[in-house]
């Protein structure tokens, strides 16, 4: 079930709502939130729902076992068995079939015959998401951060949560632990504004500025091979903004929902393309998927505590991964190795001082190193890829942008000035006045009236 979708808005949110603020015992509520998280997981595809059930078990099962024993061989072994089965799951439905086709690519450039069987599977959606969302737990609970929840009900209704459930935000248990805890019974004019608030802006950001770009950049990025320097750099812009757009979109809508529930997440953007650096990018960027990184793989791997060398190599094999989590195509390995390398050149820099002390050029070198590296990220193959370069550096002519519309013509300049000019979401001051309610309701009816086709967000490929 989708956000921008009539279903969604209309029919599944006002009927969670009323279930959720009429029910009082928590016990209830948070087996309604959970049944209702189901159904809308479901809505997709109710063959998956036992494989997130079957992930929320084993780590509340292991987290229970990991805090009520004091042997750290007991503890680990506990630990394991939960990442083992989490990384199994995840790694079977998202790069078995990556795996296969290298492997036989490899063994037929060789003279042998197929070596692993194709199949073809589907991608259960959000798994990369509700999978890092529970394995947090257990490492958490191991490291003693966090104590393991009250009950199967309250760990379930937080991998469940249907607000961030398919794309994030990556949600830990620590950020939600105190507040079910201490679930509201009322609903505050203060939250619900907040909530209204936040999914309006999400959804204008999605419906009026990041579907205007798509279909166009999508006809770039899938189209003929060569096209020429204008409309290369208008697709790849393209895609840059409304890759933004949408999913800091989605991410707003989730917060949103989140407050009509009484419930708080954290930031996952922060004006990511006024970032002075790389490293501040990855700050600014899915700031959940970034800090997820940083602590459970980037710190255990040493961090930048040793040598220059060994911290490019940790950047690296945390950038590496960070890509792989995003796909199982070759283009996505490619983006994180590049990131890993952007970022270990300006930790080098950045040591050595030759960092630029201007922000502006930091901010126009940082947007056009992310920009370049959009292109693997979108590209459905490492060909396409290097005949967009192609493309981009004059290769292939001029071209022509004539089969970009008008309205892709009027939006991309328009979400460029809000993207880099603009306050976001979280630092704009919501006032309770006549012409900001006004605005607000202008922007909501003009994204409901369009709504329509399927218009799924980008990052539930993910």
């Amino acid at each position: 079930m989708l956000f921008n979708s009539y279903v969604f808005i209309f029919c599944f949110l006002p009927a969670v709502l009323a279930g959720w603020w009429v029910l009082r015992a928590t016990p209830a509520r948070l087996t309604f939130l959970t049944l209702a998280s189901y159904f809308f997981y479901g809505w997709w595809d109710w063959r998956f729902l036992p494989l997130m059930i079957a992930s929320t078990t084993v780590d509340y099962i292991a987290g229970g076992k990991i805090a009520a024993s004091e042997s750290p061989q007991v503890r680990k072994r506990w630990l394991v068995y939960s990442l083992s089965f989490n990384l199994a799951i995840l790694g079977f439905f998202k790069y078995y079939g990556f795996f296969a086709d290298s492997v036989d690519r490899v063994a037929g450039a060789m003279g042998a015959t197929t070596l692993l069987p194709t199949l073809h599977l589907i991608l259960p959606i959000g798994i990369s998401f509700y999978t890092f969302n529970s394995m947090s737990y257990t490492i958490d609970i191991y490291r003693g951060l966090v104590r393991p929840a009250k009950s199967a009900l309250h760990f379930s209704a937080f991998v469940a949560l249907f607000p961030h459930l398919v794309a994030g935000p990556i949600v830990r248990y620590a950020d939600i632990e105190d507040q079910f805890a201490a679930l509201k019974t009322r609903l505050s004019s203060t939250q619900a504004a907040l909530g209204i608030y936040f999914f309006a802006i999400g959804l204008g950001k999605k419906m009026l500025i990041a579907d205007r770009l798509a279909r166009p950049a999508a006809a770039f990025f899938d189209g003929p091979a060569q096209h020429g320097l204008l409309p290369a750099c208008l697709g790849v812009l393209g895609y840059t903004f409304q890759l933004y757009f949408d999913f800091s979109g989605y991410s707003d809508m989730a917060v949103g929902l989140a407050h009509l529930l009484g419930i708080q997440f954290p930031q996952n953007f922060n004006s990511p393309y006024k970032a002075v650096n790389i490293s501040d990018f990855w700050r600014r960027w899915h700031m959940s998927l970034s800090t997820w990184l940083r602590d459970y793989l980037f710190i255990p791997l040493g961090g930048s505590r040793g040598s220059l060398g060994r911290t490019a190599l940790n950047l690296g094999i945390t950038m590496f991964l960070g890509g792989l989590w995003h796909g199982a195509n070759w283009t996505f390995v490619i983006w994180g190795l590049y990131h890993g390398v952007l970022l270990a050149a300006y930790f080098v820099a950045k040591r050595r001082g030759w960092v630029p002390g201007s922000a502006v050029v930091g901010r126009v070198i940082t947007f056009v190193a992310v920009t370049l590296g959009w292109v693997f990220f979108r590209a459905e193959s490492l060909g396409r890829a290097v005949h967009i370069f192609g493309d981009l550096a004059g290769l292939h002519g001029l071209g022509s942008a004539q089969s970009f519309p008008l309205t892709f013509m009027v939006s991309l300049p328009a979400a460029a000035a809000i993207a880099f000019f603009c306050k976001n979401t979280w630092e704009l001051e919501l006032e309770p006045r006549p012409r900001y309610a006004y605005a607000l309701a202008v922007m909501l009816v003009a994204s409901v009236l369009l709504l329509g086709g399927a218009s799924p967000f980008l990052y539930f490929q993910f």
